[in-house]
């Protein structure tokens, strides 16, 4: 080699040598050690019980610790188990190496790798081929891994990536697989049966033979004492200590309510891991769960194969217990339909909200309205209702007419009211299901020909509990995140009012009016509570669908039974199908806890009325009763009745709030903006004109005139509907008090195209 030539080499080769050198100052990229695709999510009640683990990107389990959190009996098992001169290596050991290689010789075959737990670490995240040059590069990375992190870091990194069998990612999530306890809580020979199995975490496995393990187990515990890590008195201990593993067990519990909150989760917070609290109490979750089974079981011969139920917390809004079907893994009856939150129809559980409105508009709850055969003018022709029992009643009070769930009454109301008005309330409070226009689904809305969720009715009930304030509801306390940051929930939207608190506070105590339900459910009905209790049933069309919705001063509850693929029950009602599940929750709630009485709003006020006439007792009244009435709707007229045989009352037929004028326009209101749907058909789209008339005049027939052209005359109860046409248009109605002519003031809406 001539002078110049090995000049050159020695220059290339102390360059390379620096380079190399200068190369293992480098850090790796911090980025690498991110817990996140190894950290899984834990879905837990609210004290703390886990509902669901859901496997992290690595498809495992894993709690992250920090260094800090890591006991020191795992510290010490794991360095003997793995690589006793941990403390003292710069990441790569050249004497494991040479002694590995000389055990591999005499085997005959490979039985010892040499890598440190720093090079595991590399492994880990790396993910390199079981190669020569893989293994040089692995090396060198370890390297530089000892001069990126501190040893602390480095084997709380080992600790929380390794694999310990059974989709058990770190120690954390082998601790409580195994023992059913935290890191923390580990003893020493606990500590060391763990360290046993990231060795070979698929062949040692306990479950299957915890033999292996033992033995393995033993030669760690012999190794910590030969390096003289903890005293001789706790070797001895941890020999002799009598090992229980936890028993196999799949958490899978309150499946619907896991699956409803993982939906409602952003994607980065799942990949996050860590814990997420949530509202549910498990102890109550599984009463409900049993009782829902239980009850499933005695309707079998009624064609009844499913049912949901709901535990919402009424002062803080938070859903305590979700069951969406009888059973999860029962795929012949669709079992992981969640019926708590399938859309059905509600039959006659909205008729409370539809006799609010009539409050708000001057009725009481002693106004007579009147059950009869009535035909009722809508879009799709004539629409006669028909009572459950198949009769008629007569003039018959709200309170009545509410408490026995009488169809005809309701539908009287809101063909008076409009449905409009109705369908604006419910989307107030929550009723997001329903998205079709008013129109669509007319004055039938308050017999529940729309669809709605069982979480929304529970939601709508617990606004009268809580005295007319909606509030949405809750099903996360907090989240606790390793990956990152910690997390703030955010505030929960302030509540608003729906109804006011005396008009809340009458729909309750008609709700829990034992009494005024006789006429159509009798004297024992599973809606008889010995505590106060407001309760609500319905029942769909065809005996498809029924339900029972109520509450208490604490609580609300919601309960559907029916079949997921639609298939009528065998005249299974409310009361025969919901109603008892609803009583044995009830009392479950209930037991031993203090029975104190709804809290009555200031503006209410007590007065005796003739039970005939829904008026003040007159002279000839043979008896009274007490009824509560809002502040200033007392009726200021006596009874006139004279209660001989076949005297009847005569029902108030038009009871809306007295309008400035003798005559107005009721709806729609001067403002309004009205949108036609491109999708619904033309013909189901129109806007319902309809007219208040006051007591003080008499108005046969009113005229309709839309923008100075006459559309149409209706009598009583002066409503009529009027197809949506773009622009700007004027209403007007007139009317005839004998000679004299009434004309309403102009009413102007815009309608949207």
């Amino acid at each position: 080699m001539s002078p110049e030539s090995k000049r050159r080499f020695l220059v290339g080769a102390a360059s390379a040598v620096l380079a190399a050198g200068v190369s293992l100052r480098l850090p790796l990229p911090r980025s690498r050690f991110d817990p996140v695709p190894v950290v899984s999510l834990r879905l837990a009640d609210r004290h703390g019980s886990l509902l669901r683990e859901v496997l992290s990107d690595e498809g495992g389990r894993c709690r992250w610790l920090g260094r800090d959190e890591i006991p020191p009996n795992v510290v010490w098992t794991t360095i003997a188990s793995e690589d006793k001169r941990f403390p003292f290596h710069g990441g790569f050991s050249l004497l494991s190496v040479a002694r590995a290689a000389a055990q591999n010789l005499r085997r005959g075959r490979i039985v010892s790798g040499a890598s440190t737990i720093t090079q595991q670490v590399v492994r880990n995240i790396y993910r390199f081929p079981r190669t020569l040059p893989a293994k040089a590069l692995e090396a060198w990375l370890a390297l530089r891994l000892e001069n990126t992190l501190p040893k602390e870091e480095i084997l709380a990194q080992y600790l929380n990536r390794i694999p310990y069998g059974n989709l058990a990612f770190g120690i954390e999530a082998a601790a409580r697989l195994y023992f059913e306890k935290p890191a923390a809580d580990l003893s020493l020979a606990e500590a060391a049966f763990l360290a046993a199995l990231p060795r070979s975490p698929s062949a040692l496995n306990p479950f299957r033979d915890p033999a292996p393990v033992i033995g393995r187990q033993r030669e760690i515990l012999r190794r910590v004492a030969g390096q003289a890590l903890v005293p001789s008195d706790q070797i001895s201990r941890a020999f002799r200590e009598d090992l229980r593993l936890a028993r196999v067990e799949q958490k899978f519990r309150a499946p619907h309510f896991c699956d409803f909150i993982l939906a409602r989760l952003p994607e980065s917070l799942k990949r996050r891991g860590g814990e997420v609290r949530t509202t549910l109490d498990l102890g109550l979750q599984e009463k409900v769960e049993s009782l829902l089974r239980t009850h499933l079981r005695s309707l079998e011969n009624r064609g009844l194969s499913n049912g949901a139920a709901i535990v919402l917390d009424n002062a803080a809004g938070e859903v305590l217990a979700m069951a969406g079907s009888r059973d999860f893994f029962d795929a012949a009856r669709e079992g992981q339909v969640n019926g708590a939150a399938a859309r059905r129809q509600p039959g006659s559980t909205l008729k409370p909200m539809t006799y609010a409105l009539a409050l708000e508009k001057g009725f009481t709850a002693a106004t007579l309205v009147e059950d009869s055969p009535t035909e009722f003018s809508t879009l799709e022709g004539v629409f006669s209702p028909e009572n459950y029992d198949e009769r008629h009643h007569g003039p018959i009070r709200i309170r009545s007419a509410l408490a026995s769930s009488y169809n005809v009454p309701a539908v009287a109301v809101l063909d008076l009211l409009g449905p409009d008005l109705l369908y604006r309330r419910l989307r107030e409070a929550g009723f997001d299901s329903l998205k079709k226009s008013p129109g669509f689904y007319g004055i039938g809305l308050t017999l529940g020909n729309g669809e709605v969720t069982l979480l929304e009715l529970v939601r709508g009930y617990a606004a009268f509990a809580r005295g007319g304030l909606t509030v949405e509801e809750r099903v996360l306390r907090s989240v606790v995140s390793k990956a990152g940051p910690a997390l703030t929930l955010p505030p929960p939207a302030p509540p608003k009012r729906i109804f006011s608190p005396e008009i809340a506070f009458i729909i309750t105590d008609i709700l829990s009016d034992k009494d005024a339900r006789i006429p159509a459910f009798g004297y024992l009905t599973p809606l008889n509570l010995p505590f106060p209790a407001a309760a609500k049933t319905g029942t769909s069309k065809d005996f498809r669908d029924n339900w029972t919705i109520g509450y208490t001063p604490r609580f609300t509850v919601g309960v559907w039974v029916g079949n997921f693929d639609g298939s009528p029950m065998h005249r299974v009602s409310g009361i025969t199908g919901a109603g008892p599940l609803f009583r044995d929750i009830m009392l479950h709630l209930e037991a031993g806890g203090p029975r104190t009485p709804f809290p009555e709003p200031k503006g209410i006020v007590r007065e005796r009325i003739c039970p005939l006439s829904g008026l003040k007792p007159g002279p000839r009244c043979p008896s009274t009763i007490e009824e509560i009435f809002v502040a200033g709707t007392v009726p200021d007229s006596s009874c006139g009745l004279s209660h001989q045989p076949g005297a009847r009352p005569a029902a108030v037929r038009a009871s809306l709030r007295r309008p400035a004028d003798p005559l107005a326009v009721a709806s729609p209101r001067n403002g309004d903006i009205f949108k036609i749907d491109p999708v619904l058909r033309p013909e189901f789209q129109a806007v319902r004109l309809q007219a208040a008339v006051t007591e003080t005049v008499s108005v046969e027939t009113v005229e309709w005139w839309v923008n100075g052209r006459l559309i149409g005359r209706t009598g009583f109860p002066f409503a009529l509907s009027w197809p949506l046409r773009p622009g700007t248009h004027v209403v007007q109605a007139r009317g005839r008090d004998g000679s004299e002519i009434l004309e309403s003031r102009p009413v102007r809406f815009k309608v949207l195209s």
